[in-house]
């Protein structure tokens, strides 16, 4: 099988792989080769020339940074090692995947372009892009195109039972933006200060039926549908996040573990506790199917979890993962977005986003985008 490799330019950022016949391809091509003038990259606040003098107009400046890669909010890509392609064989999870899966390759771009990925209700999906500050559609075909702009630096997002998609976005002043039904400024401060005063860079968000988020930025923060923000729990380092599908529980990734918090009328949190275990370092990107089953990517793939908190396996991965979502027209199709790629001449890229599928007996909860 010849397969092409079409790309127009990285400013128009937009890749897409198609070929003579449509077949599945459970390996990844090579990225073209880069353009000579490459456009700029959006900045993450830590990396902005106005950083500095930002923070030190905070009342309580942040501690220095520490932990997380220059490159982004989930250990980055620019100074991360490249950890390559890997061997993997999908075992069977009862009600969840049969064994013998394969992946499918969807999508590939180099540079800071994915995180926090959405499906839609006509079987696409949205990935937010780092460095051109766009939102990404995906169409069921891979084909892509630019969903939304001008997002500052834009990363993960979230789309509620009642279809408003926020978006957290990482640029010097910090903020969580509304895209759909309309643009709008959710919140871009926390007790009267930037949130860039928070320290280290707005990671990940979950987005409630009252027209409020939460969202993780070393903590764990609630901004309500008027744009106050609280911040909730103890001893936490969070990254992933995602609301039960009755949103009476929420779940967020706390290092090697996943807490859990009870969910009150008015949106603020109760009764802390560690709800799980992972087996492979720290919990990353969050989703959740129609039967309450948690899935959440580690080091080891993408991590299954039973309502009552029982680890129930692991769905390994071709290369590592960061964030996942449920997509496809039927909703039983597991998206995953992978770190890193090979360039024209077969070397290791850490840089690069790629979005990879697989066919799943689990159907994600389809009152809830993710």
């Amino acid at each position: 099988m010849l397969w092409h490799l079409h790309c127009r330019s990285l400013v128009a950022g937009l890749c897409v792989l198609t070929s003579a016949l449509l077949v599945a391809q459970t390996t990844a091509p090579r990225l073209p080769p880069a353009p000579p003038n490459p456009p700029v990259a959006s900045v993450q606040a830590p990396l902005d020339p106005g950083y500095a003098a930002l923070i030190a107009a905070c009342k309580t400046p942040p501690p220095a940074r520490g932990g997380r890669g220059p490159g982004g909010a989930r250990g980055g890509g620019r100074g991360v090692q490249p950890q390559g392609v890997r061997d993997y064989a999908v075992t069977e999870i009862p009600g969840v995947i049969k064994a013998g899966g394969k992946w499918t390759f969807v999508w590939q771009q180099a540079g800071n372009n994915g995180d926090g990925i959405v499906g839609t209700d006509d079987g696409g999906l949205l990935v937010a892009q780092n460095d051109s500050s766009r939102v990404m559609k995906l169409e069921t075909n891979g084909k892509p195109s630019v969903a939304y702009s001008d997002t500052h630096t834009g990363g993960a997002l979230s789309m509620s039972s009642k279809g408003d998609l926020f978006i957290v976005e990482r640029g010097l002043h910090m903020k969580v933006e509304q895209l759909a039904p309309r643009r709008r400024l959710l919140t871009d401060s926390f007790q009267g200060e930037p949130l860039d005063c928070v320290g280290g860079v707005i990671n990940d968000l979950t987005a409630d039926s009252r027209g409020g988020v939460y969202f993780t930025m070393g903590g764990l923060f609630y901004a309500d549908a008027k744009g106050v923000v609280t911040r909730y729990g103890e001893n936490l380092t969070t990254n992933g996040i995602i609301l039960s599908t009755d949103e009476k529980t929420l779940y967020v990734t706390n290092g090697t573990t996943l807490a859990a918090f009870d969910v009150q009328r008015d949106g603020s949190l109760t009764n802390q506790r560690e709800f799980a275990k992972f087996t492979a370092g720290g919990g990353d990107g969050a989703t959740i199917d129609s039967q309450g089953r948690l899935y959440v990517t580690t080091g080891a793939g993408v991590e299954v979890i039973a309502p009552d908190g029982k680890h129930l396996g692991v769905i390994p991965t071709p290369r590592g993962v960061i964030s996942c979502a449920f997509g496809g027209k039927d909703k039983k199709t597991l998206f995953v977005l992978a770190r890193g790629a090979q360039d024209a001449e077969g070397h290791e890229v850490a840089n690069a986003a790629q979005v990879w599928s697989i066919q799943m007996i689990a159907q994600g909860y389809k009152e809830r985008a993710k």
